[in-house]
């Protein structure tokens, strides 16, 4: 009687491969549904925070030439008033940038909307055009 090498209580444990353990679908699924309501929610309420976005820059570019420029203060202190100027939304998120030598505030919401202001004695302050 020949012996072939193998023991049928070996062959189990040495050669077989078991298959990964995969995630629970009901996470997988409940992670899809959060990402398709997010992407639909963003969808939703895009154009209204672009809008907001919008008007949030182009005050906030005023108010920092204004506060710049004619009052003579440094730009963080206008970046601290427009934090508390009451704008809601996308309003809040707006950040000033000074370009001094051509005396221009541009206020900017990442993504959604920026707006510039330039100075000149004789006339103030002024916004530049809104591009459609």
């Amino acid at each position: 009687m020949a012996t072939s090498g193998h023991s049928g209580a070996g062959d189990k444990a040495a050669g077989a491969s078991y298959p990964l353990r995969q995630p629970p679908r009901w996470k997988r699924n409940l992670l899809l549904l959060l990402l398709l309501v997010l992407g639909l929610w963003l969808a939703w309420t895009w154009r209204g925070l672009r809008e907001e976005a919008r008007v949030g820059t182009a005050l906030g570019a005023r108010l920092g030439c204004v506060c710049r420029f004619v009052s003579q203060r440094p730009l963080e202190s206008c970046e601290g008033d427009l934090k508390v100027a009451g704008l809601q939304g996308a309003g809040r998120w707006v950040s000033l940038a000074e370009d001094a030598p051509s005396r221009t505030i541009k206020a900017s919401v990442p993504l959604l909307a920026s707006q510039s202001a330039d100075f000149e004695a004789s006339r103030g302050c002024r916004l530049e055009p809104w591009q459609d």
